[in-house]
């Protein structure tokens, strides 16, 4: 295995820390280590959490942490490889052979080819990071396909011949756990569990991602999506979520509305569902009051 122990400057899991905090995103040790790990033993990266810990951001941040492009890969129920891989774009092949009339021509050339996202990461490894995003969703004969990329780094193209990617390429992949991943697909990657952050770690995203937000504002909305996060709701409030709630609440305090009124006013940035807000409503000028206290 080539370790790669420098990579583009960073030589350890602490100048990765420190560059993905310039690329405002705050990592813990863990995450910071995991992911450093991942670049410089060429391994993908697998993050499991639940949804809004900051998952698909930390890709993103590594991302331009590496001066990258992000070549995102959303799993859905059903998708397959046509969709992770490349098509051939049969209107322009038919096209063609129409106007080709009697004379011989390629069909399967490039510029018949639509690459699609697993295919480009492959062929530009030193320019790009791959994120497959939400792998449980997608169905385990899509993660068994996936196995078999991972193994290798290439595919094959029965009309072109095998494509390999130059070097390993960099690869996220992000779980919200709602189904088990296969064992050997496990094995393949380094693995981190993301977690909700601390209430100190998470005041502090909220006043680097809204700079307009006072640190009050921030330790209330942390103190109230973390009672939020105790509910048993369908969609529990995430770091995203968080962060546009200080600010929708800030903006209506500018605008006149006291504290707490306007963060209840602006619960609907936080909560995004009918049956979550009805099961809060009872309860939630207390959660505030205490929030805000």
């Amino acid at each position: 295995m080539a370790v790669r122990s420098n990579i583009v400057g960073i030589d350890s899991p602490e100048a990765l820390e420190k560059a993905l905090r310039a690329a405002y995103y705050l990592a813990d040790e863990g995450l910071a280590t995991a992911a450093y790990l991942g670049l410089a033993l060429g391994k993908p990266l697998l993050l499991e959490g639940a949804p809004g810990v900051g998952k698909t951001e930390a890709a993103k941040a590594i991302a331009a942490v590496l001066g990258r492009q992000l070549i995102r890969l959303q799993c859905y129920e059903g998708i397959d490889a046509s969709a992770a891989l490349y098509e051939w774009n049969y209107p322009r092949q038919m096209l063609a052979i129409r106007q080709a009339g009697d004379d011989s021509i390629d069909i399967y050339g490039e510029t018949f080819l639509i690459e699609r996202p697993m295919l480009a990461a492959l062929r530009a490894p030193d320019s790009t990071v791959l994120l497959i995003d939400e792998i449980d969703r997608a169905d385990q004969e899509f993660e068994a396909f996936l196995l078999e990329f991972l193994s290798d780094f290439q595919i094959s193209i029965p009309e072109r011949g095998t494509v390999r990617a130059a070097e390993r390429p960099v690869v996220v992949l992000t779980s919200n756990r709602t189904r088990d991943l296969h064992e050997a697909l496990r094995r393949r990657c380094v693995y981190h569990w993301i977690d909700y952050p601390t209430a100190e770690r998470e005041a502090r995203i909220i006043m680097m991602r809204a700079s307009s937000v006072a640190e009050a504002t921030a330790r209330a909305v942390v103190a109230a999506v973390e009672k939020l996060r105790r509910e048993p709701l369908s969609k529990a409030p995430g770091i995203a979520e968080a962060v546009d709630w200080a600010e929708a609440a800030t903006l209506l305090n500018k605008g006149g509305a006291r504290w707490p009124d306007a963060f209840k006013r602006s619960i609907g940035v936080a909560l995004k569902d009918e049956e979550d807000l009805h099961f809060v409503a009872p309860r939630l000028d207390a959660m505030l009051a205490e929030a805000t206290a």
